[in-house]
This record gives C-alpha cells, structure tokens and sequence, in this order.
C-alpha cells in the first residue's frame, strides 16, 4: 500500500506511533520515528523493523521546539529525497482538576499536542506543496470532541488539533495535500496498563464494542488515510473509540 512511500511518524517508537511506523514499513515505506527522550526504545524500534527492508531513521528532539520541525525534515529529504506522510502523534497529559491547574500544565500540554503538530504541519506542507502530493495525519482524541473532567488542558489542545486539521485542509487540498485527523477514545497502551480490572471494566461499560482498542486498530485506520486508497478523503476527524462516543 505504501511502497515507494516516505514518511515521518513523531512520537514514533512506543505505543500507537510504534504501531503505526510497523504498519507503515510492513507496507512498503520509509520511515523517520522522532522522539523525545527513550534512546533504549528508539533503537529497539529501529532494529525491529530492520526485517521489512525498509529505512529506518531516528532523531531525537523536542516537537515543541519548532528549530526540531525544520530539522525533521532535513533529514527525511536527506534519506528519502521526498517526504509522502507526516503523522503528528507526539503527545503528552497533565491532569488535574481545573481549580488546580496552574499556567504552566496547560501551556506544557498545548505546546507539545497542538504547538508542537502546527510546526511539524507547516515544515512537512512546505515540501509537500512542491511535490503536489501529500497526506498528513494528526492525532486528536476523542477528548477533544467531548471533553472530560480533569483534562481541560488536553481537550484545549486536542480541539484546537481537529480546527488546525480543518483549516489546512482547505488551504492545501488545491495542492493535493490531504490533511486528516484521528480521534482515538480508549487504546490499550503504557498508561492503561497500569489500571486494575476493576478500572478497566468501568471504561469497557461505556464503550459499545465492550472493549479497548489496541493501538494496531488505530495503525489500520493510519495506514488507510495515508494510502491512496482514501485519496479523496481530506479535512475529516475519525473517530476510533468502539463506539464510546455515540
């Protein structure tokens, strides 16, 4: 689906971005995974998909400092000489209680989650209106379509992620950059592991499905809007929640 495809996945090398970069190599593609701070991870990630035969790069960098945006995309046009995908999946929380959260939880999240997705957008757009192709994937949440207590900062962020997908969308379709963004509910990862079953039985009650999602499942649905298959699919939020959003 992928083959002759390049792309660069932030947030690459656990969870839903490792997902993603293993559906994206299976199929086909280059990849460059940016991260933040797990070398151990990083490198783990890159050896294991060495078996699909494709590159893979790494590069370690903040996605909220914008100079890593502009050096991400170096790099790509460096090893792949063009960029096809960009997927913006870097993420972080800081919950708390609104009455509690101070300035610096709710600027911390918005400049990773939505800063941190508008520079690598608009590095990524640049090349990508030259070549007159592209797909970009934005990771929103589901949060950012209903909200939820504690996470007034993450819903802010995740919100101002489907208005940002929305707005560009409009500006590079002529180009024939799709912009797309997913909206994952409740997807088994690090952070869920650490529930108990009682906890988990709670969120699967409300879920339609009666289970979580795996981040594969949010990999399938990555792969598809970055294929060609959904070429005529632009300026869309899916959500993937097992009908909790219903």
């Amino acid at each position: 689906m992928l083959k002759g495809k390049s792309a660069i996945i932030t947030g690459g090398v656990r969870g839903i971005g490792r997902a993603i970069a293993e559906a994206f190599c299976r199929n086909g593609a280059d990849v460059l995974l940016c991260y933040r701070s797990n070398d151990a991870a990083a490198e783990k990630t890159q050896d294991e998909l060495a078996q699909y035969g494709t590159k893979v790069e790494i590069l370690k960098g903040d996605v909220a400092d914008p100079e890593f945006a502009t050096e991400a995309i170096a790099k790509a046009k460096e090893n792949f000489g063009k960029i096809d995908i960009l997927v913006n999946n870097a993420g972080i929380t800081k919950d708390k209680l609104l009455i509690q959260m101070k300035g610096d939880d709710f600027d911390s999240v918005v400049d990773t989650n939505l800063k941190g997705s508008f520079y690598f957008l608009k590095a990524a757009s640049s090349v990508m209106i030259k070549q007159r192709a592209g797909s970009i994937i934005n990771l929103s949440s589901v949060v950012g379509v209903k909200g939820n207590p504690g996470q007034v900062n993450y819903a802010a962020s995740k919100a101002g992620v489907i208005g940002m997908t929305m707005a560009a969308a409009k500006e590079l379709g002529r180009r024939n950059v799709r912009v797309n963004a997913i909206a994952p509910g409740f997807i088994e990862t690090d952070m869920t592991d650490e529930l108990n079953d009682s906890q988990k039985a709670k969120m699967n009650e409300v879920i339609s499905l009666g289970r979580m999602g795996s981040p594969e499942d949010v990999a399938n649905l990555a792969l598809f809007l970055a294929s060609d298959m959904s070429a005529y699919i632009t300026a869309q939020t899916i959500c993937i929640d097992g009908g909790m959003s219903i």
